[in-house]
């Protein structure tokens, strides 16, 4: 059994440990994805930003009148560019550019006679000048100096200000390919000539930025797990530890059968600690209950054994001279055994939670049935009152049972008279029963509700009882969400007094029928 409970605290640890690493793992991974992500996003938005710079840099020198051939293109390796006119004829490209994919053409040669064809004719041919001194010409010089916009000088032209078309494609300069990022944007030249200017920037960075990121994570990942599984497996057997105590505790308490041993209660005043507790008040009730249940058979068994006894004394009696039979003597002893064995039967019933169906009870009609069926066995006069009939939910025949008891246990002790009244005090039906007899001391009022208590020693068993009748009813009451107790009576002798909860309004009643 250790062997078993001990495996599956492992498995407890097991599974634990691996749902506290599959969470991390997912989080770790969903976070890692998406770090990646935004790393890519920024960096895709500098390259994007450092090809659109590069674009507009050589479409600001085509806007000034600068020609194609006298472009000052960047770098090939950093920033390819390429220039496409409107028929798709290309008149710049970077030096050392041999092909292109991703842009507005494939080829990476100017055509022939686009040398000069971005400048205007005015940058060579002066007109006439005006009165200020400005020449009329449309050279690359005009409005420079001057108070007007560029857009309304004619002799500039103009970088199209719409965000930049993006793709991405790949460029070999000087023999080496590597993808890049195009940003076009759109330039007329001062001679009205309109031409797309394509420039790239270099994906590797990035790329190489981004790969480094993911191998860090993906290196690290596992050791990060691995730390977090084995704290993980260390607080959980930890936090356990004390749950194998209790554990190997109760495994030796079932060995041994020895109920006053109790499991050991953490100072970590916790979950496991108010286990622990509970199971100790569990064990403290299981061994109250082990010790009720043997004292319960024990005295049984002698109770048990005296008429028996008797019986079979009186029959050997008269099987050797049958005219000394007993006839009477007999049935008096077979009737206390029945009577006996019924209450044994009934408290054992009660001990395995057998409860009737409750219904409404008429409890002053019952009090007056329970008061015929006695009246001709009554030792002592039974003086009754009833100032009211509160009706009660219960079990007629024990309800009724609980009265007959109290009435035995009175007329048992009363010298001369013996009251039972009934009233009802708030929400509560009182049944009270009283006896002028010598009364129960203090210190046994709560013993004498005891199984087979008989306070008065001397008392022959025929007299007293088996010391049953003041248990069963304080059961039976209980049962019935009342109380039963023991007290002092205005005559002198013993009080005892019954409360019952009084029945919800509507409720139709019923007599002592019934189990």
């Amino acid at each position: 059994m250790g062997r078993r409970g001990g495996r599956r605290l492992r498995s407890v640890r097991a599974r634990t440990t691996a749902g506290a690493t599959a969470v991390v793992a997912v989080a770790l991974v969903a976070a890692g994805l998406g770090v990646v992500l935004l790393l890519r996003a920024d960096l895709g938005g500098r390259t994007d930003l450092q090809a659109e710079v590069a674009a507009r840099e050589v479409a600001a020198q085509l806007a000034t009148g600068t020609s194609y051939t006298a472009l000052d293109l960047p770098d090939g390796d950093e920033h390819p560019v390429q220039v496409v006119a409107e028929d798709g004829g290309v008149r710049a490209a970077s030096k050392g550019l041999s092909a292109i994919t991703g842009t507005g053409a494939t080829g990476v040669a100017p055509a022939a006679g686009a040398s000069s064809a971005g400048a205007s004719s005015a940058s060579t041919a002066p007109g006439p000048s005006d009165d200020s001194g400005h020449g009329s010409g449309h050279g690359p010089g005009r409005g420079r100096g001057s108070d007007r916009d560029d857009d309304d000088d004619p002799g500039r032209g103009e970088v199209s200000g719409d965000d930049p078309g993006l793709s991405t494609g790949s460029a070999t300069v000087d023999g080496r390919r590597a993808d890049y990022r195009f940003a076009a944007v759109e330039v007329t030249t001062p001679a009205g000539e309109t031409a797309t200017v394509y420039a790239g920037a270099d994906l590797a960075a990035a790329r190489d930025a981004e790969g480094t990121v993911a191998r860090a994570m993906l290196a690290g990942l596992p050791l990060l797990l691995a730390v977090v599984a084995g704290v993980t497996w260390l607080v959980t057997r930890r936090a356990l530890r004390p749950v194998e105590a209790v554990r190997a505790e109760l495994a030796e308490i079932t060995a041994s059968s020895d109920l006053a041993r109790r499991v050991p209660v953490p100072d970590s005043r916790d979950e496991v600690a108010e286990l622990a507790a509970t199971t100790n008040a569990t064990l403290a009730a299981l061994e109250g209950s082990v010790a009720r249940q043997r004292g319960f058979v024990a005295d049984a068994s002698h109770e048990l054994r005296s008429p028996i006894a008797s019986l079979r004394t009186q029959l050997e009696v008269a099987a050797a001279h049958p005219s000394l039979l007993d006839v009477d003597g007999l049935v008096d002893d077979v009737v206390r055994l029945q009577r006996l064995a019924a209450d044994l039967l009934l408290l054992a019933r009660i001990d395995a939670g057998d409860r009737p169906a409750p219904r409404p009870v008429a409890l002053a009609a019952l009090l007056r049935d329970e008061l015929e069926r006695r009246a001709p066995l009554d030792r002592v006069p039974v003086e009754a009152s009833f100032e009211d009939d509160p009706p009660v939910m219960g079990v007629p025949g024990r309800l009724a049972r609980v009265v007959g008891n109290l009435l035995d246990n009175a007329e048992r002790h009363a010298d001369r008279t013996v009251r039972l009244s009934v009233r009802r005090e708030g929400g509560a039906a009182v049944v009270r029963v009283r006896d002028d007899g010598p009364g129960v001391p203090a210190g046994d009022r709560e013993r004498i509700f005891e199984r087979f208590v008989r306070l008065d020693d001397a008392r022959s068993r025929d007299e007293g009882g088996a010391g049953l009748g003041l248990a069963i009813a304080r059961d039976l009451v209980a049962a019935h969400g009342g109380t039963l107790t023991a007290g002092d009576a205005p005559e002198g002798g013993a009080q005892f007094e019954v409360r019952l909860p009084v029945a919800p309004p509507g409720a139709a009643t019923s007599g002592a029928g019934g189990p």
